[in-house]
């Protein structure tokens, strides 16, 4: 584990300084994060790490605007989002921002199709269609347009939920376990996709993990213990990042 040296705020594309959530209040309080401060490289994917109850959920809905900090600062590019409102963290959440989780999110009654065009259609914009194109072309959606969820399997499920999240070049996507109810195989496709997103489209992707598996195919691990970084990895791959995690007596 390399010793945490958060990047210069400027160079991130999104950033924590010095931040706290603490759930509750009095003697049942749960100080989930404690004076975290981290940033996330453009152009870069970048894993989250730790035991259950480690922060690193916690983290990344704060720093994805889905979750309100106790203190401290969340800055997205030269955004502060700390203390904005809902209606304007909506707006950065729906136009700057995408998401793929573990569960989809894919509304059930529209096709394939309606569900990648669906924020761009709710902020009523049109798709880039050359990029559109080509990300259903990479994610093999071709035949599977017109389908619903329920006529996809869970591998391609999760490619219309990557579609979704790329199709409006948000400046960072984050991916809360997104190979978690999926196969090895079709995870190895949906994590060989995020890495792909970053070398071919510059995209920014944040993803909360416990595999060491899927850590692998991030360019830098971020690991996190009683809601603190407890440490990096750049460069990790599978033996690096199960060595870190036993370091921080996590189980792999």
């Amino acid at each position: 584990m390399t010793p945490h040296a958060p990047p210069p705020i400027g160079q991130a594309a999104v950033a924590a300084v010095d931040l706290v959530k603490v759930y509750g209040s009095g003697d049942t309080a749960v100080r989930a994060l404690d004076g975290v401060s981290v940033g996330f490289g453009r152009a870069e994917f970048t894993a989250i790490m730790g035991s259950s109850g480690s922060g690193k959920s916690t983290l990344m809905h704060c720093l994805a605007g889905l979750d309100t900090a106790t203190s401290g600062r969340v800055l997205l590019g030269g955004t502060e989002l700390t203390g904005q409102s809902d209606r304007t963290l909506t707006r950065a959440r729906r136009d700057r921002i995408g998401f793929v989780f573990q569960a989809f999110n894919l509304l059930p009654q529209l096709t394939a199709a309606q569900n990648i065009t669906l924020p761009l259609d709710l902020a009523g914009r049109e798709p880039d269609r050359d990029l559109l194109a080509h990300l259903v072309d990479v994610l093999g959606l071709g035949q599977r347009l017109g389908h619903r969820p329920s006529e996809l399997s869970g591998g391609q499920q999760q490619r219309v939920a990557l579609a979704r999240a790329l199709v409006s070049r948000p400046e960072v996507v984050f991916a809360d376990e997104p190979t978690g109810n999926l196969d090895s195989r079709s995870g190895a496709e949906v994590l060989a996709i995020l890495r792909d997103s970053v070398r071919d489209l510059g995209q920014t992707v944040v993803m909360v993990t416990h595999d060491p598996i899927a850590a692998a195919y991030a360019d830098r691990v971020v690991l996190l213990a009683d809601g603190r970084v407890a440490g990096e990895i750049d460069a990790p791959n599978q033996g690096s990042v199960t060595d870190a995690l036993r370091e921080l007596a996590v189980p792999a």
